[in-house]
């Protein structure tokens, strides 16, 4: 039966050999049909796994935030007609906080045999690192851009670390982070503590927990870089 791998990929700009096994690059050598973000990330991934690997051999699907349900749909003939196929995210793991979630559901609903290979999630090593609550946790993703929206769910959230003991992560778009640090100060209780984990894997990795009075008088230069952010009590 077909099987389609799911190929995490780096966090950024770091040697493979440190963040994915080499059974892999072996799996992956030798698939023919990508479903991808970003065509030229991929092809420069593909490149890093094996220099070897032919791309005008390879075959992509585009499959992003802009692809219509009908589009995803046609995705898995590959998969029809016997042939496996991976799906590559831009960054991390692919189906996690990413457009590969639908293609995966469709695979499931046909009965196709769906591989998650292992590698880096920065949501995951985040609350590995950060000290909080492993047991009980939500990723919330981005929360909302307006500022009374995104109080409110930022109040919502830490409820829920006082009422549930439950370790609250979410995300915000690389240059908007500062703001978002800044919100979490305004909104949030000065006991409440506060994870932040940026450039996960890089030779910046930076992760860190205090308290948000901690927080307050010394807060890291986080623009422009990939982070995680986590509440907790």
């Amino acid at each position: 039966m077909s099987a389609l791998y799911l190929i995490p990929t780096s966090l950024g700009e770091t040697d493979l050999n440190y963040i994915l096994p080499v059974q892999n690059s072996t799996i992956i050598t030798e698939l023919k049909y990508f479903i991808v973000e970003d065509v030229r990330t991929a092809r420069r991934f593909l490149k890093k796994v094996n220099s070897e690997i032919v791309i005008d051999d390879l075959t992509f699907f585009v499959l992003n935030k802009h692809t219509s349900p009908e589009e995803i749909s046609t995705f898995l003939k590959p998969m029809q007609a016997g042939n496996d196929m991976g799906v590559i995210s831009e960054a991390g793991c692919p189906a996690i906080a990413d457009p590969g979630a639908d293609v995966v559901a469709i695979a499931q609903n046909n009965n196709f045999r769906v591989i998650p290979l292992v590698g880096p999630s920065s949501i995951l090593l985040a609350l590995m690192a950060s000290g909080f609550n492993g047991q009980s946790f939500a990723f919330n993703g981005y929360l909302p851009i307006q500022p009374n929206d995104r109080s409110k769910m930022l109040k919502k959230l830490e409820n829920r670390v006082y009422a549930e003991s439950q370790s609250q992560i979410f995300i915000e778009t690389p240059y908007r982070n500062m703001k978002m640090l800044h919100d979490i100060l305004n909104c949030c209780q000065p006991n409440t503590q506060l994870c932040i984990a940026a450039d996960i894997t890089l030779g910046t990795e930076y992760i860190k927990t205090k308290t948000l009075k901690n927080w307050k008088n010394n807060l890291p230069d986080l623009n422009k870089r990939p982070c995680i952010f986590i509440l907790y009590k």
